[in-house]
């Protein structure tokens, strides 16, 4: 079956059945590899990518469930909140394997969208769904404090 998906912004077809998880199809059909397989199950953040601008979980998002909507991936992440988590995950230098990172970004960054003054609770809360094989949780923390920080300036 041909759907069509909105993905970073640009239209494309794809042939796949309907309840093909979106993971497979952004990675296996659309080469899309920054977006990665954790658990399969919802409960790492590893597949995290945005449906509409909130974050969604792609291994258990049926394709079908994405037409019609804005799928952005971490390959089509942009804007200024997204440039200052990029920067400040390299100032910090939060990244050890890297395997989760797409997530955690893409996770930061919805958070600041919606709360650019985020507390150390407000930061657990909203990355909780999202882990980390490397435990590099109070870099990523700090990453955040600092992105926050450089969007006020």
């Amino acid at each position: 079956m041909t759907l069509t998906l909105n993905v970073n912004g640009k239209d494309v077809s794809i042939d796949t059945e309907p309840d093909t998880p979106l993971l497979w199809a952004l990675r296996h059909l659309l080469n899309l590899t920054g977006t990665k397989f954790g658990c399969g199950m919802a409960l790492c953040g590893a597949c995290t990518v945005y449906l509409d601008g909130a974050p969604s979980r792609s291994c258990t998002t049926p394709v079908s469930a994405a037409v019609g909507r804005k799928v952005t991936t971490i390959e089509g992440l942009a804007g200024p909140t997204a440039d200052a988590v990029r920067r400040a995950w390299l100032e910090v230098d939060v990244v050890q394997c890297g395997y989760c990172q797409s997530g955690q970004i893409l996770a930061a960054t919805a958070l600041l969208a919606t709360n650019p003054k985020p507390t150390d609770a407000d930061i657990d809360a909203a990355m909780s769904g999202n882990l980390c094989r490397c435990g590099t949780y109070p870099r990523i923390r700090q990453a955040i404090r600092a992105a926050a920080e450089s969007l006020k300036a």
